[in-house]
């Protein structure tokens, strides 16, 4: 009996033991559904959705006159998922009777290996079941057509597995044509194992207005780990806006040209042109060419900003400042002697070649380049006081760096002028172009202001940046200084410079020349980095304006030549390369021609205009107008004149593609371009003339076209 009893206990305890888990087991339950439910879903949730970021449209880089400098276009990279189900039913027959014609297709068009040897590395990934297996990177829009038209590639990602990836590929149409100026923007893996942009130029310092904004959408995966995006969760990305520089893309070939042809000429390790409009400040052109292992040229690093010692085209600024001062007069005389060395001061200076007399004129020294004459005249203003001269300097934007909008520009220097023992050496040196590092950038725009009447004009890149074609920003003209000298002086230093080419050290370059030039020759003896200046590297520069009456444009041309060159005088390497510049703008862009001379008579019976076909239609059959018409049933047509009869044609429509609408009076533009989903704003009257979105171009959401009515 007490076996019994005892048995029954533990029975009962083990019964009452399992009916209170039961009970915690399903008031757990309850208040994991009722109380935490939305916790807990939120949970799943986030582990089967995801935000994807959805990239902004790069912004274009354009010239003045429109024409693109840098833009994005789409590259494709192909993937296949094997374990795609398409593929995988059936013991995968549709893999295996699709395999030897894919194989034929890609071996027939990209060529990189045979039919057999694709067939057997996609048999292999087939195999092992491979998610996401790459087939094909980067590939061009027109690639990506024919791809998509190759037997499995066809059918569509479910039955094939294809994925693709559209990226962007940064794209300068004009190749070699300022593209260190222009930039680049491309995408590199960091160390930290993040995608970093890697941006120079103009790419560079307008990162943020041409990158835009990126957008999101939400994405729930389902099984076999398609994405399907949550209706309501997508915020579209914001476009980059685009950039319109200053650059004059013929200008900037002449330039690059004679470049490039002196560059292969003198073998130098670099050089750079600049071409400055002179009212304005603005940069028209800028060529960079460095030589590179195998003998050619290209634009790899901006040798415009690159601060180095001048030479002799900043005997402008000693010119200027004795002026200045007034401890000088134009016509006083300077013995410079015959020797071609003497001392002043405490510095022995050399001339690079022998002066024309034995005492020059204060303009004389300038235009016969005299290190002599021109270390004379610094040493008779600023002896007592070296430090003056810096003042002069500083006053003449030489000790800043030069403010245009470039990123990363260096700054200039200059050896100490108020140090006790060295002050004076330093400023007889820096007043013939040593012992001061400045950018040709720098020089270009000192010259420049004394084309312009003494104004100093800060040197700008970029006109514009415009969204959608409307206008964002406007750049306008900025007066550094508006008068860098008295009036007088700067009259005093334009003649100087005309003497130059005249008279002076770039008389032979210059000789025969249709129009006046005004400028300075410069050949400094180098000595930077592991460069020392018994190694015989020179550097050759020209620096003017043309035409020397009315400046219309300021170049500056800095060539660096190599060891021992023959020929490394700024009048024999970089003045012809000023000179094939000036002379070719000069035709193109300054001498004024009337253009009514060539103009073509106007056609009085010529036109054209563009609308609803049937309205068309019905005006010609209303006023009883003979016509030919070859629309059939399409309802958007253009109408032109051909025999002195009406013509009309289709005007092909396509979806997601900007129409042609010019010719079309505004309603039937509106009409057709609101259904679009493209935001319209208009400007004049009459038929549409222009249309700021070229016909063709893919439609992004919620673009803007400007319409130009005349």
């Amino acid at each position: 009996m007490e076996v019994k009893r005892d048995i029954l206990w533990r029975v009962y305890l083990s019964f009452l033991g399992i009916v209170v888990l039961s009970l915690l087991v399903l008031g757990r339950a309850f208040y994991i559904q009722r109380v935490e439910g939305d916790h807990w879903r939120s949970m799943s949730d986030s582990l089967h959705q995801r935000f994807i970021e959805l990239d902004a449209q790069r912004g274009t880089i354009y010239s003045e006159d429109g024409q693109m400098l840098s833009a994005s276009i789409p590259t494709f990279d192909i993937y296949i998922d094997f374990n795609a189900d398409g593929l995988r039913e059936k013991k995968g027959k549709r893999f295996y009777e699709n395999i030897d014609s894919f194989s034929m297709a890609l071996a027939a068009y990209f060529g990189d290996q045979s039919s057999a040897g694709y067939k057997k590395e996609l048999k292999a990934a087939f195999k092992k079941n491979a998610r996401y297996y790459s087939l094909k990177k980067k590939l061009s829009f027109e690639q990506y057509k024919v791809f998509r038209e190759f037997p499995l590639a066809r059918l569509g990602r479910n039955k094939s597995g294809i994925i693709v990836e559209t990226n962007s590929k940064r794209l300068p149409p004009f190749g070699l044509l300022a593209s260190r100026t222009i930039g680049l923007s491309r995408e590199h893996m960091a160390s930290d194992g993040k995608i970093r942009k890697q941006n120079v130029g103009l790419e560079k310092s307008y990162d943020s207005v041409l990158s835009g904004r990126s957008g999101q959408k939400l994405v729930r995966y389902i099984a076999g780990g398609t994405a399907i995006p949550i209706e309501g969760s997508e915020t579209d990305p914001e476009n980059g806006k685009d950039v319109y520089t200053t650059l004059d893309v013929q200008i900037q070939d002449i330039t690059e040209t004679a470049l490039l042809r002196m560059m292969q000429q003198c073998e130098g390790p670099y050089g750079t042109a600049i071409v400055m409009e002179t009212a304005t400040g603005k940069i028209k052109a800028m060529a960079n060419l460095g030589r590179r292992p195998d003998g050619s040229y290209w634009e790899d690093d901006n040798y415009a900003l690159r601060a180095t010692e001048p030479g002799s085209t900043i005997k402008l600024v000693t010119l200027l400042s004795v002026l200045e001062k007034g401890t000088s007069a134009p016509n006083d005389i300077v013995e410079v002697g015959t020797a071609g060395r003497m001392q002043v001061g405490n510095k022995m200076v050399s001339d690079a070649e022998r002066q024309p007399k034995p005492a020059l004129t204060v303009k004389e020294c300038f235009a016969h380049s005299s290190n002599i004459g021109m270390s004379k005249l610094a040493y008779k203003a600023f002896a007592k006081k070296p430090a003056e001269l810096k003042d002069y300097i500083h006053r003449f934007h030489l000790d800043v760096r030069v403010p245009v909008d470039l990123a990363n520009v260096p700054k200039p220097t200059m050896a100490p002028l108020d140090q006790k023992g060295s002050a004076e050496g330093n400023m007889l040196w820096m007043s013939f172009g040593y012992g001061i590092q400045v950018s040709p950038l720098h020089t270009l725009m000192l010259y420049n202001s004394i084309a312009n009447n003494g104004r100093m004009m800060k040197p700008y890149l970029v006109n514009s940046i415009q969204h959608s074609g409307v206008l964002y920003k406007q750049f306008e003209p900025v007066v550094l200084s508006e008068n860098i000298c008295k009036p007088d002086v700067i009259k005093v230093a334009r003649e100087s410079m005309e003497m130059v080419v005249t008279e002076g050290t770039g008389r032979k370059v210059f000789s025969g020349m249709p129009f006046a030039v005004a400028g300075k020759t410069g050949t400094a003896h180098v000595s930077d980095g592991p460069i020392k200046y018994d190694h015989g590297v020179y550097q050759a520069s020209f620096v003017g304006y043309f035409p020397a009456d009315k400046p219309q444009y300021t170049c500056i041309v800095v060539i660096r030549t190599k060891a021992h060159a023959a020929s490394h005088y700024g009048g024999t390497v970089a003045g012809p390369v000023f000179r094939e510049i000036a002379t070719k703008l000069y035709a193109m862009y300054v001498e004024k021609k009337d253009p009514s001379l060539y103009a073509a008579k106007k056609d009085s019976s010529a036109y054209f205009y563009a609308g609803y076909a049937p309205d068309i239609v019905n005006v010609y059959n209303t006023l009883k107008v003979k016509y030919a018409d070859s629309t059939g049933q399409q309802n958007w047509a253009l109408v032109y004149a051909s025999n002195y009869q009406p013509v009309i044609k289709v005007n092909t429509i396509r979806k997601k593609r900007m129409p042609n609408v010019r010719g079309m009076g505004l309603k039937d533009a509106l009409y057709l371009l609101e259904n679009m989903g493209v935001k319209v704003t208009v400007t004049g009257k009459g038929k549409i003339a222009t249309q700021s979105i070229a016909p063709g171009t893919e439609l992004a959401k919620g673009v803007s076209v400007v319409l130009e009515l005349s």
